[in-house]
Formats: structure tokens, C-alpha cells, sequence
């Protein structure tokens, strides 16, 4: 009470004096200390991670007092690595350590919010509808009310609601689509289910159900890499960040490895105390050069052209002048290069074709199944054999699938040639394209002929029809397709590195600026410590190469440098591809809960890239041919059209996935197939034949072929992913945009043949946008509906990632703040209310469902030896074989809540698998009923329960073998049976171990060895992938069964990619129709537009956070050189625009050394939520990084039924590149805020 009272005396008695008066002793209230005694003080901790696009993946301390997240700081308790390696300990970054910002922020979203206009609509239609369908029917009907309240989207104007009143919304809506015009018509985006699985499954189970579609994302984000599924089979696998550890020479291609993965950084730095050479390859000075002992620095989009050169040392200096046994043994046992190709007639010389199968043969080489999928080589002894492990051999029979050195046929030992040279028949010019003397005016090129002939040795061959052929083998290909002269007097082969001949490090230097000592120097030490270690040389590569269009040229040149030093496979060794968290390691034990495997099957998928291009009619701008694209040896009279007839004809082949599907209801076809006394398939067959139904993708601007409701959660896709983003806005949305260009009807350009053009496109196509998140993001801002979900600290899910083997909680440490709710919750809401609305409009549906040929199925294998289209004549339309699947699906609308909350009798009538591989799972099941309990009554009656989201984790940790030993030890027992060989020996130290979600809040755990992935988790091995073909002898799921260099499909030669090639980057034509058109008066100039991934934020998360604006420079930034800056008379920091015909953004200039002439880089990904002036060119506030792009499809990456060229969900598909991109830059000159508060200014002019 005396300090109390202390604070109300004024006058004092003067206390005691020191240091001569200087100073006084004092009596103060001391109770300010207690802030300091207390600020670390908390009720508990909590472990949780963030469920982030980051890969990280790390653990953390979330700490707690008096109900409220206080702050985090990183785990410690990791489990430990073996004695020789440093621990995975510490795992974070700046960009984690200050989520919990987020939580009690003014961004965080707290109510669900409905835009004002909506809702004013919606609650006069429940006045005069009771019937909430009917109610939805009313507005969306309205032109006009439809069109005001779409007009509105971006514009704010958000007002709280309930959630009983937005679950309603929804349901009615949902129910209105589906009934009226097709459930393919409800969709869903949400990407990377690693970070938060069961948040993902959330949304894709209530999608599944009611028979939506899921859209992918590992393609649209660019983050796929064709090169790995042509190469291996296999979307994306990797080694573990510790396995650098295990390198002895590492390049950091193209990833900024402490600035992106920021957590693994560590070992990174550690092996170099090992003596591990370090080699960073990016155009700019980047963070990782700084952790290198060289720096080279080649013009950005050229990366193929020094890969190949580095390739042209390799094969040169360790494969022909001094041969390496570990070299050649490792190609001819792991690689394609034994296998042989027939060579095709051409005038004046041959071309490549396909490779040689034996049904080719005479007798098919003794081979009756599959004979036409089983590739030949020649043995030592001169003998054609169909050797072991080609994908024939993977369907239809038993234990011959494998890498061991055997005839297919007698079992035999073999020795496969890899070469002809010496033993050939006769020497044969054959033909290669060359595309490096073309490309657009600002890179660099080297004139050299368009078909480069090159002498190769060939044998005759007589064939099974009595004609005769010539063949060589894909290892004399690779050499002449290198340039390497092999005493064959071939003049367009190099006598010398200095020579410039295609692909020399002579050329190379002229294409990359790179100096050719510095590419003979690298090549060199990289091959020759590969060879001294047996395969510890690494590429680390990342978003910097894989952005390109031409990504898989820039990857494939990367992984041939590898194969050719036999490093795939081998630990410390190997492709390290890190861009986007990729890797859901219980991948089998998800997929049923998310898409309803477990009650239905097939789920609807899509790949967004092609999804978006069709309905954001990015396609109506197109300024890119196939006639460019064509190798100059292809017949182009077969490739006529717009790109988009591309995806229209692989859609109708059954190569790639449509949605909408068919262009009527697909609940419509098994009623009228009924009527007419047939099955729906046939029904459907003979309607297509006939053309009364028709593709949906032929018709897009049919008002019935659009998608109509959309999903958005764990994404800011209208804000980070959205390439096109301008498109999107005015075709999707219907609100204002900024396109800057004309369509094909106004500029002339070429305008498709297998889709129907319509002058005017369709604006608006989506009548509900609903999204869900716990800021408030751009996405939210151009949404109709936002719900706020609970953050990554106050709910339940699980984490994993490519870049360590364990998995990790998030876990709920306080309750969801204000009315949020989780993401399973929330679908869990909307189930319920669907099922209740959908009572008289929907019942016991049948859904007529198209499935493209899918990758590790025996239907991959459709169509073995060329291209027919169906449509055209050339062949009969089978569903499965010369068309998509097509299938029924029973749905049951009323009882969508019962299925959503409890898991389906399907995993124990079918059971479950992966890749090809499945396994019974009634035990797993007989453990869940005890685990989660089960449905008392209804339609899910003695089901396991999936009430709660750690249910929902549960049954994902029971049914995967990464987390259940029993599980893992079937698993590698089904795989057994497709080698012959015994691969249970992997998990049996393993198989009593189950892993359940307390066990990983007490501790990250480490996953169980799974024949899903091809790397081991084991005491004495770090994770890499490849590791089980080369120790284990598993085929790669490819043609040969191997690492496949020659990719042989009909379009990969016709493309001229069915070896690797130099490409360069494509000319987008999309600045000079804009230079100079909306003059300010400051000069303008061109500049190659790149999105490298940022410090200051993962992706647009943490961009916002306030922490993280004040380390940076608090708002949208562009980077460039000092040269350009020089010649448009910008300084640091003044404001510019960006622009061209997609669209504009504004931001500040940073100027710097570190960026190279003729490119500028804005950081991925700056939303235009945060200190944003308005555009001079359009006249509203700046975009982001996507509005100046626009997505340009590649027809080789919609090649489908065709061993590993087949559609998976995010395994193979249309990506969406954007760094061929060119922008206009200058200064602005009038700075408006448009926010009518005078803070307008007129920024300095140039001087």
C-alpha cells in the first residue's frame, strides 16, 4: 500500500546525496521490473509448425498464457542422425518466428464475411423463396443481379454474416450447380497437401462426395518438372537436406539455398568443413554465391545450353578418351543408352524414331505379353534380347520386372552393348534439330544449320512384316547429339572444345557468356570426383531453372550430367529439385481420406494449368505457334492450329483430364442411357461418336461449360499463384482489369480448329467464389464469401517434407480466436447443410465420370507405337485405350454429411495401394473401429468415425506404411511379386511400429522405408531418391524400366525434344504492342521479368505481417541493374510501373550491382494489399507479379498413355511457366494513392 501511496506525494524530503551531490539515493517504486520477470513466464507449450509453402517443415515451442499464444521458438528434441553427420537441430527462419503476429492482428479475419451486395440479394430471396435452392435460382438467373454483385469483386464491401447463413449460401448454391448443370461444375484449389494434409483433405473429401473437382497445383505453381516423370516415372523425388551432407561436391543451380531453405541452410555450410567443393550457378549475385568457392553466372533462360557443354566434356573425357569402368557400368545396367532406335527415312538422311520393342521382331523375341511395351539391346554375344525390367513386363506377369542383367526371355545372364561402333553394319547420316540459332532479339545465338547430320554406326535389321530397318543404340545417339567425333570424319562434330559446333563449351560461351574454361573446368572436377567417390556429386536446383517454358530442356541437360557420372542413386549424389513442399510421405494413407476413396470411386482431377488457360481465356490472347515449337524435321501438316486444340485433342485421347468433363450434366447421361436401353458408357460412346455430346473444352464460352462455383482454401491463388492474373479478373471474376492487349479477333492471329470462337468472351464465369483463411489476402478481397479458419496454431493436422524424414504435428495450443473454426470444420459444416438442402432436388444420383489413362496402371499402356485421334477417323473410340476411362459413380447427395464424418466400406472390399501396388487393409480398418469408434446408425452404420480432425489423422497414420510397420511390410511384399525379388527385409525391423498423433506431439518421428518412394530411410543411410533402383534393382516406372534419356513418343520427335537440346527462351510478343503506346513522358525499355521466391515472406504469407515489413522495405519491389536504372534515369527506391499487354503493376525500384543488365526481378509473391499507388496505364491500383503474366501451354507436356508420359494428378501436365516473360519499365510521374485523401504526389522527373 505504501508504493501505492508514494505515487501521490510530490513535494519530498530531500533523500541522501553521493558522488558530491552529483547523485541521489532514491526509494522508487520498483514494480516496472515485474515486466521483465514475467515477459517469458507461460501456462504451457505446445509443439505445432507452420503449415506454409516453405518446405521447412521445422518444429517449434508455441508458448501460452492465460489462454493466448505468446510467442514460439524452434524444437530441439529432433531425433538424433547418425554419429557422422550434424543434427537436423536448429530448423527455422525469421519469416516462422513471427507467425504468431498473425494471430491477434488487425489482418486476421475473425467472422465470415459475405459481400454486402450478396447479401442484401440473398436475404430478399428467402423472403420470397423458402426453398433455399430456389432462393440461390433467383439471383444467379437475374443477369443483372448477377453482374452487380460480381462487378463489386476486389472492391471491399464486406459484411459480417453468420456461419449459418454462409453454410446455407453455399449448400444452395452447390445443390443448384450440381442439379442444373453438372457437379464437374463445383471446384476446389488448394494446393500442397504436405503442409496441412487433413486441411487439405477438408475441402477435396466435400469435393469428392458431391462429385467436384479437385484442381491441381504442383504443375500450375511451376513447381513440377517434367523432366523427372519423362526421365524416372516419378513426379518428384529427392534427397533429404542431411544427404548433402554426405556430398563431396555439390552445384547450387539456380537455388538460393539460405534465402529459400533457409532451415537445411546448415548443412550447406557444415560439408564444406568436410572439404566439399561448393559451385553456385545464377545470373544475379545471390545469397548462396556468397556459401561458394565459385561463382559462375550464365544469362538467365540459357542454362541448357552450359549444361550441355558440361555434358560435351563428361561424355568426351571420361566415356571415350579415357572410359571410366564405374562410368560405363553404371549407364549400361541404370540408363537406356544400351536400348535400340529405329531410324526413319527422310529425304537425304534418316531421323530417330521410336525405340525398337519386341514385337518389332520375328517371333517377338519369344515374348507373348506385352511384346509391343518390351524395348531390345544387343548382347556381348552379338544376340537381340528384351532384357529385363522394361514396363511390358511390369503388367500382365510375375517376377521378371526388375534390373537384374537377364534375358526377359531365357534368364540368361547378359552384358548389353552400348555401342554399335565396331560392330556395325554400315555408318548412316542422321539427322538432329538444332534450335540454337533462333529465339527472340535479346538472347544470344549461334547460327548454325536448323538439321545438324551426324554419321552414326547402324545395323539391318529384319522386322516380323518382312521389311527391313535400320537401328542404333540411344548411347551412339547421345554422342553425336553432343558433337562428340568419334573417328567417323562427322563434320558437325568438334575437333576441340574451342571449336564452335553444337555443343561445345566454345558454343556454349557464346549462348551463356560464361567463360569455357570455367565450363570444361567444372565438368571436369565434378565428373572426376564422381568417378573417385562412386556418384557424391550433387546438383541442388531449383524455381530458377524450372520457371522456364522450356524447363525440361533446362532439367534434362542437369540430370544427363548426373546420370553420365553415375551419381542418381547414390547417397551424397544425385538431383536435388527443392521447389515447393511437395513430398506428402503418408501419401497412401491421405489419398483415400481426401478424395472419398474410400466410399467412391474414381475422384474428378484436374490439372489447373490447362483448367485456367481454358477458363480465364488466356487462350483468346495467344501469340505463340505450334508451328514454332515444331522440330524442323516434323511433317507440320499434323500439327496444325491454336496450342489450345493441343490440350482439346490430348483431352479427347485420353492423355489428359477436362472439367467440365462432357458439355451436358453428367447426371443427365445414365437417366437419358436408361431410356434408350443402353449402359451410360455405351451411351456415352456412341453419343460422342455421333457428336450429340461433345467435349465441354470445344465449347468454353457455352454458358453450360463453364465452371460456375469455386473453392479457394490454404491458397492465395488471385493474389501469389494466378498467372494471367489480369484474365482471371475479367473472365472468371467479371470486375475491372488491366489488359493492356487484343484478342485473336482484334489483332488477327491464329484462332483454333477444334474449339468454337466467339467474338465477344464470356465475362464472369464464376457465379460463387468462396474462400477460406485467416487473413485477409487479395484472394479474400475478390471472393463473394470468406471464411475464417483457424490458424496453425489453433488446430489439429500433420506436416511433412521432402527435406527430412519426419513428420510433424500442428497442433491446437488455444482455441480458434473469435469465430474461426478449423478447416475440417468448416467442410464438416457445409456437408451437413448440403446434405439437408440437396433433400427433394438431388438423391441417388449416377454420375458419368471421365478418367484420362492414368501413370501406374496396366492402361498405361494404351497406346504403344503411335498417335491416332479418334475424332478424326484414325481409329476407333475405346474408352481406356484410344479415349479417357469412362465410369459411373454412385452418389448418395442426401447422406454426403454421414459419408464426410465416417470412413467408407471400399478400403475393406477393395483395399488400398499406390503406385501401381496394393495390399489388403481389414486390419488397419479392424483398428480404426477402435481407435476413432463408429457409426451407431444411418447410412454409415459400424463405419469408423471421422468426426474430429485428429480422427481424420489417425486414419491417414493407420493406412500408410510411411507410419504403420505392418502396413509397410505388405506394401513391400506387393512389390515383391511385380521383381521377383524380396524387398520385405526393408520394413520387418519396422513392422510392429505404429505411429499415432500423441506420439508425434511428443516428438517428431521418423517414417518407415515404403516402396512408395524410391530412397530409404535407414540408421546407416541418409534419404536419396534413386537409392532403391540402383541397391534394390527396382525398375524405374519408364518404357525401358530405366533412367530414360530418350524420351521416344511420336510428339517428343516431332517437337524435336526426344533428346536433349538448347532452347531458348520463347518470345511472348507482349511489349512492343504496348512501348511507347501510354507515353509519360520518361524513357522506357524492355526487361526480361523474373519471380525468384523471396526473403521477407513464403510466398504472399508473412508479406503482410508487420514484423516482416519492417526488415524489408515495407511494400511491392522491383530489382535491376544499375545500367538499365541508368538509362531510364531511375535511383533507389523512386516509384515505377511495369508493364505489358497482360497488364501493369507498381512498385519501387531497388538498384543494384548484384542484377545484370537487360533483367529486372520482382520477389514472389507481393500482394496489392500493402503501400500500392495506382497505375498510369491502368488507372487502378497496381497488380502484382502475376499481372503481367500470362500462361502459354507446351503440347509435349500433354502426351499421355504412354508408359511414364501418362496423366497423374500433379504428376505430369501443362505447367504454368512465366519467365520467358518481357516487361516495359520506366519511372512514373504522377504517384496516386486513390484514396481521395491528398496524398497524391508528381514523383521528380527524369533528369
Amino acid at each position: 500500500m505504501s508504493k501505492f501511496l508514494d505515487r501521490f506525494r510530490y513535494f519530498k524530503q530531500k533523500g541522501e546525496t553521493f558522488a558530491d551531490g552529483h547523485g541521489q539515493l532514491l526509494e522508487t517504486n520498483r514494480d516496472w521490473e515485474d515486466g521483465y520477470r514475467q515477459r517469458w513466464q507461460h501456462d504451457k507449450i505446445v509443439r505445432s509448425t507452420h503449415g506454409v509453402n516453405c518446405t521447412g517443415s521445422c518444429s517449434w515451442k508455441i508458448y501460452v498464457k492465460n489462454g493466448l499464444v505468446t510467442w514460439e521458438t524452434q524444437q530441439t528434441d529432433y531425433p538424433r542422425t547418425r554419429p557422422d553427420m550434424p543434427n537436423h537441430e536448429p530448423r527455422g527462419c525469421p519469416r516462422g518466428a513471427s507467425y504468431s503476429w498473425y494471430l491477434y492482428s488487425a489482418n486476421r479475419l475473425k467472422y465470415p464475411l459475405m459481400r454486402k451486395r450478396l447479401m442484401k440479394m440473398w436475404r430478399e430471396a428467402k423472403k420470397l423463396h423458402r426453398d433455399p435452392v430456389e432462393a440461390w435460382a433467383s439471383i444467379i438467373e437475374d443477369a443483372d443481379k448477377a453482374k452487380s454483385f460480381k462487378q463489386a469483386r476486389g472492391r471491399g464491401g464486406f459484411v459480417r454474416s453468420s456461419w449459418q447463413e454462409v453454410n446455407e449460401l453455399i449448400a444452395a448454391s452447390n445443390v443448384y450447380t450440381v442439379k442444373t448443370y453438372g457437379p464437374d461444375r463445383v471446384a476446389g484449389f488448394s494446393p500442397i497437401p504436405a503442409m496441412s494434409m487433413v486441411s487439405y483433405a477438408s475441402g477435396a473429401r466435400y469435393l469428392s462426395l458431391i462429385g467436384g473437382t479437385c484442381l491441381s497445383f504442383y504443375d500450375w505453381y511451376c513447381d513440377l518438372p517434367p523432366a523427372s516423370p519423362q526421365t524416372w516415372g516419378e513426379q518428384t523425388d529427392v534427397p533429404e537436406s542431411a544427404d548433402w551432407y554426405n556430398s563431396s561436391y555439390i552445384i547450387a543451380w539456380g537455388s538460393n539455398v539460405p534465402q529459400t531453405r533457409t532451415p537445411d541452410a546448415h548443412f550447406f555450410t557444415e560439408v564444406r568443413y568436410k572439404g566439399t567443393k561448393t559451385v553456385a550457378v545464377t545470373p544475379d549475385y545471390a545469397e548462396i554465391a556468397k556459401l561458394c568457392d565459385l561463382w559462375l553466372a550464365p544469362k538467365q533462360g540459357t542454362d541448357a545450353a552450359m549444361a550441355l557443354a558440361m555434358g560435351h566434356v563428361m561424355l568426351r573425357e571420361f566415356h571415350l578418351d579415357n572410359p571410366r569402368q564405374y562410368f560405363t557400368d553404371y549407364v549400361r545396367r541404370y540408363t537406356d543408352m544400351p536400348m535400340l532406335v529405329m531410324l526413319e527415312e527422310r529425304d537425304g538422311y534418316y531421323a530417330a524414331g521410336r525405340m525398337l520393342r519386341a514385337a518389332d521382331l520375328v517371333d517377338s523375341l519369344g515374348q507373348e505379353n506385352n511384346p509391343e511395351w518390351k524395348t531390345v539391346a544387343i548382347n556381348s554375344n552379338g544376340e537381340m534380347v528384351a532384357p529385363n525390367g522394361s514396363i511390358g513386363f511390369r503388367w500382365g506377369e510375375k517376377g521378371k520386372w526388375n534390373l537384374e542383367q537377364r534375358d526377359g526371355t531365357t534368364g540368361a545372364e547378359t552384358e548389353l552393348q552400348l555401342s554399335l561402333l565396331g560392330s556395325q553394319d554400315e555408318i548412316a547420316d542422321v539427322g538432329f534439330p538444332y534450335f540454337g540459332g533462333e529465339g527472340s532479339e535479346y538472347f544470344n545465338h549461334v547460327a548454325l544449320d536448323n538439321v545438324l547430320l551426324h554419321k552414326l554406326p547402324v545395323k539391318r535389321l529384319q522386322l516380323a512384316d518382312g521389311s527391313s530397318a535400320l537401328v542404333t543404340t540411344v548411347y551412339d545417339l547421345t554422342m553425336a547429339n553432343y558433337g562428340l567425333e568419334r573417328g567417323l570424319n562427322d563434320e558437325n562434330c568438334a575437333a576441340s572444345y574451342d571449336d564452335t559446333k553444337a555443343y561445345t563449351p566454345a558454343w556454349a560461351e557464346q549462348i551463356t557468356d560464361v567463360p569455357r574454361a570455367q565450363i570444361i573446368r567444372i565438368a571436369r572436377e565434378f565428373a572426376d570426383n564422381a568417378d573417385k567417390t562412386h556418384g557424391r556429386s550433387m546438383i541442388i536446383v531449383g524455381a530458377g531453372l524450372n520457371h522456364w517454358y522450356h524447363l525440361d530442356m533446362n532439367y534434362r541437360g542437369l540430370i544427363n550430367m548426373l546420370v553420365f557420372c553415375g551419381c542418381v542413386g547414390q547417397s551424397g549424389g544425385g538431383w536435388a529439385h527443392y521447389v515447393g513442399q511437395e513430398k506428402l510421405r503418408p501419401q497412401t494413407g491421405w489419398q483415400p481420406l481426401a478424395f472419398a476413396l474410400d466410399w467412391q470411386r474414381p475422384a474428378r482431377h484436374m490439372n489447373s494449368t490447362s483448367y485456367f488457360y481454358n477458363h480465364s481465356s488466356q487462350w483468346r490472347y495467344e501469340t505463340v505457334t505450334a508451328e514454332e515449337l515444331l522440330s524442323p524435321m516434323a511433317d507440320k501438316s499434323r500439327y496444325s492450329g491454336h496450342l489450345i486444340d493441343f490440350n482439346v485433342r490430348a483431352e479427347r485421347m485420353g492423355w489428359l483430364p477436362s472439367a467440365p468433363q462432357l458439355g451436358t450434366n453428367p447426371l443427365y447421361i445414365a437417366r437419358e442411357a436408361e431410356k434408350a436401353g443402353m449402359t451410360p458408357v455405351d451411351y456415352t460412346v456412341k453419343s460422342l461418336k455421333e457428336g450429340s455430346i461433345r467435349f465441354a473444352a470445344e465449347q468454353p464460352e457455352n454458358g453450360k461449360n463453364h465452371p460456375r462455383n469455386l473453392f479457394i482454401w490454404r491458397s492465395n491463388l488471385l493474389g501469389s499463384s494466378g498467372k494471367g492474373h489480369e484474365y482471371m479478373l475479367k473472365y472468371l471474376l467479371g470486375t475491372e482489369h488491366g489488359i493492356q492487349g487484343l484478342d485473336l479477333g482484334k489483332q488477327g492471329g491464329v484462332k483454333p480448329e477444334e474449339v468454337e470462337w466467339r467474338d465477344n468472351g464470356l465475362d464472369g464465369k464464376l457465379d460463387l467464389v468462396v474462400t477460406l483463411d485467416f487473413r485477409l489476402s487479395s484472394t479474400c478481397l475478390y471472393s463473394d464469401i470468406v471464411l475464417p479458419t483457424a490458424t496453425w496454431y489453433e488446430k489439429d493436422d500433420m506436416n511433412t517434407s521432402d527435406m527430412h524424414p519426419f513428420i510433424h504435428p500442428l497442433s491446437a495450443a488455444v482455441d480458434p480466436a473469435w469465430e474461426s473454426k478449423s478447416d475440417w470444420e468448416i467442410y464438416k459444416g457445409i456437408a451437413k447443410k448440403f446434405s439437408e438442402v440437396c433433400v427433394g432436388h438431388l438423391g441417388k444420383e449416377t454420375d458419368v465420370v471421365t478418367l484420362p489413362i492414368q501413370h501406374d496402371s496396366a492402361a498405361e499402356l494404351a497406346q504403344p507405337l503411335d498417335v491416332k485421334d479418334w475424332k478424326k477417323g484414325e481409329c476407333d473410340l475405346i474408352p481406356g485405350k484410344t479415349a479417357p476411362h469412362i465410369m459411373t459413380v454412385e452418389r448418395d447427395y442426401p447422406a454426403t454429411y454421414e459419408r464426410f464424418t465416417s470412413i467408407g466400406p471400399l478400403m475393406e472390399k477393395i483395399g488400398n495401394g499406390g503406385k501401381g501396388i496394393a495390399w489388403n487393409t481389414q486390419s488397419e480398418m479392424d483398428l480404426l473401429r477402435k481407435l476413432n469408434y463408429t457409426k451407431a446408425d444411418g447410412p454409415a452404420k459400424g463405419q469408423p468415425m471421422l468426426n474430429t480432425a485428429i480422427d481424420a489423422a489417425e486414419m491417414i497414420l493407420t493406412l500408410a506404411p510411411e507410419t504403420n510397420g505392418q502396413v509397410a511390410v505388405k506394401a513391400w511384399a506387393a512389390l515383391s511379386e511385380f521383381t521377383g525379388r524380396d524387398h520385405t527385409h526393408l520394413a520387418t525391423n519396422k513392422e510392429e511400429e505404429k505411429i499415432r498423433f500423441r506420439d508425434i506431439q511428443a516428438q517428431p518421428r521418423k517414417i518407415i522405408s515404403s516402396p512408395t518412394w524410391s530412397g530409404l530411410e535407414d540408421e546407416h543411410v541418409s534419404y536419396n531418391a534413386g537409392y532403391t533402383n540402383v541397391h534394390e534393382l527396382i525398375p524405374w516406372r519408364t518404357l525401358s524400366g530405366r533412367q530414360q534419356l530418350y524420351q521416344d513418343h511420336q510428339w517428343m520427335r516431332d517437337f524435336g525434344e526426344s533428346l536433349l537440346v538448347y532452347r531458348p527462351p520463347i518470345d511472348t510478343r507482349s511489349v512492343k504492342a504496348v512501348m511507347g503506346r501510354k507515353s509519360n513522358g520518361n524513357p522506357e525499355k524492355a526487361l526480361n521479368f523474373l519471380t525468384p521466391h523471396q526473403k521477407w515472406g513464403i510466398h504472399s504469407t508473412y508479406s503482410d505481417n508487420l514484423l516482416m515489413l519492417t526488415l524489408s522495405r515495407g511494400g511491392p519491389i522491383v530489382w535491376m541493374s544499375e545500367t538499365d536504372a541508368k538509362d531510364l534515369g531511375i535511383e533507389d527506391n523512386d516509384w515505377i510501373e511495369v508493364f505489358n499487354s497482360n497488364g501493369a503493376l507498381t512498385a519501387r525500384a531497388v538498384v543494384s550491382q548484384r542484377v545484370p543488365a537487360g533483367m529486372t526481378m520482382m520477389y514472389h509473391a507481393q500482394e496489392r494489399i500493402v503501400n500500392l499507388p495506382g497505375s498510369e496505364i491502368t488507372q487502378q491500383r497496381g497488380g502484382i507479379h502475376n499481372s503481367v503474366t500470362r500462361i502459354t501451354p507446351k503440347p509435349t507436356h500433354m502426351i499421355g498413355g504412354y508408359a511414364q508420359l501418362a496423366y497423374g494428378f500433379n504428376y505430369y501436365g501443362t505447367v504454368g511457366s512465366n519467365r520467358d516473360e518481357f516487361v516495359v519499365v520506366r519511372k512514373m510521374k504522377n504517384i496516386n494513392w486513390l484514396d481521395g485523401e491528398g496524398n497524391d504526389q508528381v514523383q521528380e522527373s527524369v533528369k
